[in-house]
């Protein structure tokens, strides 16, 4: 499940912009909580859209430091947005709980989420 919210957080920086371009310069810290895993991993993710809508900030990696079935802390690095360097390629607008799904699956776990562009 680490894995599954740590490649979710990813993925929202990989549609904004290309990570190929983006350093871990920086240390971010995200706290989430919810009442069950769609609900946390909802809640993570807006956390994670915040440090792009909210700081101008983008992320190149993450690393769970604490995981549980209703709380959740990562670090994230990476840098800040600079216009000269990062190219923003999709708008994320809000992480939606439309069709919000986490489950195991035989290879692990997976999830469907459906963003607000």
């Amino acid at each position: 499940r680490e894995e599954l919210f740590a490649n979710a957080a990813i993925a929202v920086f990989d549609i904004i912009t290309d990570l190929a371009r983006v350093a871990p310069r920086e240390a971010r810290r995200i706290v989430a909580e919810g009442d069950s895993l769609e609900d946390l991993l909802i809640n993570f993710l807006r956390e994670v859209l915040y440090l792009y809508n909210g700081e101008r900030w983008l992320m190149k990696e993450i690393r769970m430091t604490r995981f549980g079935n209703t709380a959740l802390e990562a670090e994230a690095m990476g840098e800040p947005l600079d216009g000269r360097k990062h190219e923003i390629c999709k708008e994320i607008k809000a992480v939606t709980y439309h069709q919000a799904e986490v489950r195991r699956i035989p290879e692990g776990w997976a999830a469907k989420v459906i963003f607000d562009v």
